[in-house]
């Protein structure tokens, strides 16, 4: 009777712990599942028809596009070579230039950051460093309006430095403009990952070096160097492939002039020409992958390299006595004169734009006014039913960034769980890192030529559009954030911890839930604010699928204002500008700090 009752109560522990065991398979298996259906069988639509035409296989649209000087330049002959100009690179070589013009310029913006973040300490450090990753997550319409409310024709820098008697070039629209909002945006990247790699750096290493008779540029070049290259080529591999396929910043600040693949792609979309526009997407996602490839495998590098080090100390902003002249050596003058050289690029390059939209929001000709917020009520009140107004764009955005968190948060702590634990990994990891290398553009037509327009399953006929697809591509573009920051924490994980909890009989699932996720959990919430970051600044999705309903959301309320005057547009943006820090620095700072 005892021994009955003994295996009886097993079996219900059995089956009890039954759904633990399965929740991560399970969690795995729906990740899995989701990015099937609204990333890859969308990207998959597009692929077919770059290869179709009326239903049959075609290699018509690629040949078109690859034969066409516009888009190839000399390669559409290569037996006339003779580059004279950026121009004959055609409009994939150009994107190309605009995009390594732009790598270099935000590698060159974001490695004084790191320096500045990692070798100094004073007072409010770690929000600056929480602040500087701001720009990387604020929405890129946003950005388009700072541009043209600083450095426009009436821009608030351009008439203050005619009023010290200074020239201003017309920079908008202009190659320049591209190429410097694309550092606005992607220079705090290479900061933020450059910053972790140095404070990586181990303290011992370079003062064994010095101890063997190296000078202090001798140690800096054999032994910090060396460990900080591979996450310069990371930070810089990223920012190419995303301004490889930038769109609006693009087109609002280059014209048509300077349009990129992503652009004509668009634009192709809007003639209804998705022969041409599946054609330019495929080679363009081609490229991507190759660098999002390079990109692995330079962080994958990295990861390696990780292990318990003793960091290099900080040294402070201001030294003891810094009132004493004996105190400023010409080194420790130099450095800090660096600091403060940088800080004033910071204030013009960073702070300029995002200042000169509150400032234009506030200020016409000179005097206060609320006008521009007051047209905001107004349009609230008494707009019609097919006019943008500001609170459905508010709420619609919150509602999608909710909805992101709940998608995009268990499937990225599951994939990088599997990634880093689970077998197969580097394969999932290039899997699930897709998402990277395919624009919203591309993922967006593909949702519209697939799941939007209806597909058949089984005699059934599908349709997922409005609200749910929207949120969906929005779920796609940030669960790699979540992964990237969930990741490394892993890494830093102790396994005996997690050995030792499933040797005392907890489930995978169990140990994952109890001693793995408190211990993640700031790269958890990191990766919180990511996602929803990217959910409310989403530009390039939303604005293919929100056509014609009423699901825009405050980036595409920000592109409709945008007219003649910039007071409508400037008020949405500060709406939108408050909306984003808000909630990505209160996510970051109790997260603590990420990737």
């Amino acid at each position: 009777m005892r021994r009955g009752v003994g295996r009886l109560a097993g079996g219900l522990r059995r089956v009890a712990a039954r759904p633990q065991r399965l929740l991560l398979p399970a969690l795995s298996a729906a990740t899995a599942s989701l990015l099937a259906v609204v990333f890859y069988y969308p990207v998959a639509t597009v692929f077919v028809d770059a290869v179709t035409v009326d239903g049959r296989v075609s290699l018509a649209p690629l040949s078109g596009v690859v034969s066409d000087s516009f888009y190839v330049g000399w390669l559409a002959d290569p037996a006339s070579v003779s580059l004279r100009s950026v121009g004959e690179l055609g409009r994939f070589g150009f994107t190309a230039w605009q995009a390594f013009l732009s790598t270099l310029a935000s590698v060159a913006l974001g490695l004084p950051g790191a320096w500045v973040l990692s070798r100094f300490e004073f007072r409010g450090r770690r929000t600056l460093r929480s602040v500087t990753i701001l720009p990387f997550i604020l929405p890129s319409m946003l950005v388009v309006v700072g541009f043209y409310a600083a450095f426009g024709t009436d821009g608030t820098l351009v008439e203050l430095a005619s009023a010290v008697g200074l020239s201003t070039p017309d920079l908008v629209p202009s190659l320049p403009a591209v190429v410097v909002a694309h550092a606005f945006y992607n220079a705090p990247l290479v900061t933020r990952v450059v910053t972790a790699a140095y404070e990586r750096v181990d303290a011992g290493a370079v003062e064994t070096a010095r101890a063997l008779g190296a000078s202090r540029r001798r140690a800096f070049r054999d032994v910090v160097v060396p460990q900080l290259l591979p996450a310069v080529l990371v930070g810089a591999t990223l920012t190419f492939v995303f301004t490889f396929a930038s769109f609006p910043i693009v087109l609002a600040l280059g014209g048509v002039r300077f349009a990129t693949v992503e652009v004509l792609l668009f634009s192709a979309i809007e003639q209804l020409d998705y022969g041409e526009a599946a054609a330019l997407a495929v080679l363009e996602t081609g490229i991507s992958l190759v660098l999002t490839a390079a990109y692995l495998r330079y962080e994958r590098r990295a990861r390696t390299e990780r292990g318990a080090v003793r960091p290099l100390p900080r040294r402070s902003l201001l030294p003891e006595g810094w009132r004493a002249p004996a105190t400023w050596t010409a080194r420790r003058l130099g450095s800090r004169l660096a600091v403060v050289a940088y800080g004033l690029v910071v204030a013009v390059v960073f702070v300029g734009p995002l200042a000169s939209v509150v400032y234009e929001s506030l200020v016409v000709d000179g005097t206060v006014t609320t006008t521009a917020y007051e047209f905001l009520i107004r349009r609230q009140q008494t707009g019609a039913a097919f006019q943008v107004k500001p609170w459905p764009a508010v709420r619609n955005s919150l509602l999608f960034g909710v909805a992101t968190l709940v998608i995009a948060l268990p499937a990225g702590v599951a994939v990088a769980v599997t990634t880093r634990r689970g077998r197969g990994g580097t394969l999932v990891d290039l899997l699930s890192a897709a998402p990277f290398a395919v624009s919203g553009i591309v993922v967006g037509l593909g949702l519209l030529r697939g799941l939007v327009f209806g597909t058949v399953v089984f005699g059934y006929r599908v349709t997922v559009s409005g609200p749910a697809a929207i949120a969906a591509a929005h779920a796609v573009a940030a669960y790699p954030f979540v992964v990237r920051n969930v990741a490394p924490a892993i890494d830093d994980l102790d396994e005996q911890l997690v050995e030792s909890a499933r040797s005392l009989g907890a489930s995978r699932a169990r140990a994952l839930v109890d001693v793995e996720l408190p211990l993640i959990w700031p790269g958890v919430l990191a990766g919180a604010a990511f996602a929803f970051a990217v959910s409310v600044g989403d530009f390039d999705a939303t604005v293919v699928l929100a056509e014609g309903g009423g699901t825009y959301t405050m980036p595409v309320a920000v592109e409709r204002y945008v007219g003649r005057r910039l007071g409508p547009a400037t008020a949405m943006g500060t709406v939108l500008l408050l909306v984003t820090t808000v909630s990505f620095v209160v996510l970051d700072r109790v997260g603590g700090e990420g990737v």
